[in-house]
């Protein structure tokens, strides 16, 4: 079996990687940073992102992007902000014109462009002149429980009925289960905006707040994730499905959500730069929520939650404040779009 190339070491390409290990297949993991390479190929574990998992021995660790190029089929596993430059520079290293298939695993909108990954990928395609088959991946997974085991499920979606399906049945095994979509939209948007609510969850708990009130900020959270995802021609029951609700309510509400600690660090009253410079991790949500702030506004669709996630993170509101502007807005009918 042809070998597939995992970009990106954080703890979920980590973990995807070293699940592909274990369904039987050879991955090729890439590694910015070199010395961590060195490390994970002689420890066999990532200790900076995800020392609970054994990378076993049918992943190899390498920090040189040529090693990848030269395969046809890569999971892309980096932070949104940095996802148009690795898959132009690894589409610039190939030698090859055939097909390339991408599957992205990362949950973002771009800042400045407010492109999704899939409209990236476009972009870099028609620039290369280099045909890509495209898909995303997607669901309520946390990075430490798949890469032990623990049974998880999760979407993956391509315009192509067909490659998705395929790719389903060669990531699948009895403890990570893959459904196929054709709703590329949806799925993308459901795992770029619940980072934004999860911050808010997060907040809600850290202030002490009830489970009444975190309830109502999930449910009203996905009318928002569902109005947006509609609005940019994703389907409505994508977004009540695994990369909707299902990765909504984990993110919100699981321990090892960092969109969720976030919100909680926030309500400590620490500041965005004291958060990031305690962990290497990213929180998506972070820079998420200006990007789906502004896709909202584009679309003239309203996203309150969203709006005050943004005024706390970007203008310096407190979170106290935030939850009593969404307690004190207007009221409507709650099937109002």
């Amino acid at each position: 079996m042809k070998p597939i190339g995992v970009l990106g070491a954080g703890s979920w390409g980590t973990a995807l990687a070293t699940h592909a290990g274990s369904a039987g297949l050879s991955v090729e993991l890439w590694a910015r940073d070199r010395e961590l390479a060195r490390e994970m190929e002689t420890t066999r574990r990532n200790t900076k992102y995800l020392p609970e998992a054994d990378l076993g021995p049918s992943v190899r660790i390498t920090s040189q992007l040529e090693d990848l190029a030269r395969l046809s089929t890569l999971l892309v596993v980096v932070p949104s902000h940095g996802f148009r430059d690795i898959v132009t520079r690894l589409v610039s290293l190939r030698d090859s014109a055939d097909p390339l298939t991408l599957v992205s695993a990362t949950k973002g909108i771009e800042t400045e462009s407010l492109s999704r990954m899939s409209e990236v990928v476009e972009q870099i395609a028609e620039e290369s002149g280099i045909p890509i088959r495209y898909a995303v991946l997607s669901g309520p997974t946390f990075a430490a429980e798949l890469a032990v085991g623990q049974p998880s499920a999760a979407v993956i979606a391509s315009s192509d009925h067909e490659l998705a399906s395929e790719l389903g049945r060669l990531l699948s095994t009895e403890r990570f289960r893959l459904y196929s979509s054709d709703d590329v939209v949806g799925v993308e948007l459901g795992g770029a905006t619940k980072n934004v609510i999860a911050i808010g969850a997060g907040i809600v708990s850290g202030l002490g707040l009830g489970h009444n009130t975190l309830a109502a900020l999930i449910t009203r959270g996905l009318h928002e994730i569902s109005r947006l995802g509609v609005a940019c021609g994703g389907e409505i029951r994508t977004l009540s499905g695994l990369a909707g609700l299902g990765d909504l309510v984990l993110t919100c509400t699981g321990g090892l959500s960092r969109n969720r600690r976030t919100g909680m660090a926030l309500a400590s009253g620490k500041t965005v730069a004291e958060i990031q410079s305690e962990t290497s991790m990213v929180a998506e949500g972070i820079r998420n929520s200006l990007s789906v702030t502004r896709l909202a506004r584009r679309q003239k669709i309203e996203m309150p939650i969203t709006e005050q996630m943004m005024a706390v993170l970007y203008e310096g509101k407190p979170s106290k404040d935030a939850v009593r502007e969404l307690m004190t807005r207007s009221l409507k009918s709650e099937a109002a779009l």
